[in-house]
């Protein structure tokens, strides 16, 4: 699974390359090189919303699909066509070159605002890609959502 924060850069052409962990787990634990790239939305409060990207695993992309097909987790069909406009649409099949590079798509880079240094996000079955200043954003707010119950924190054995 990916875990880890690795911080890279990202050139004037788009071209970032991915860390060299996260290219094996890809390998290793999905089978595959190939992955989707889509746009994450994370609601900041108060409004606000920081923009990254996804980076899924190919058959976790297809998994998505198929629970998001005959499921709907749940969601009303409006809330559906929102998700599906948002993530699904959005998302463009990629690989890594031999060096471990990959071209983020224009439309992808403007969303997430990439242009310098950006950070890989390890969230074992994806990986999330964030300019660094959106990053802190998004840790600043998970530290305040972060759950107060220790009882339960320790029975996970944080």
């Amino acid at each position: 699974m990916f875990s880890g924060e690795h911080l890279t850069t990202i050139d004037a052409k788009g071209r970032t390359s991915i860390p060299v962990r996260m290219r094996e787990v890809l390998v290793e634990n999905f089978g595959d090189e190939r992955f989707v790239l889509t746009k994450c939305p994370v609601d900041l409060g108060s409004g606000l919303v920081s923009r990254g990207l996804s980076l899924y695993p190919l058959s976790e992309w297809q998994a998505l699909l198929e629970r998001l097909d005959q499921k709907g987790g749940g969601f009303t069909g409006t809330q559906l066509n929102s998700i599906k406009r948002l993530i699904v649409a959005p998302g463009v099949e990629c690989a890594a070159d031999k060096q471990g590079r990959v071209l983020i798509p224009p439309s992808l880079r403007d969303y997430a605002d990439l242009e310098r240094d950006i950070v890989f996000v390890g969230m074992r079955n994806k990986v999330e890609v964030w300019s660094q200043e959106s990053w802190q954003n998004v840790c600043r707010q998970a530290e305040k959502d972060f759950p107060a119950d220790t009882a339960a924190l320790a029975d996970l054995g944080l």
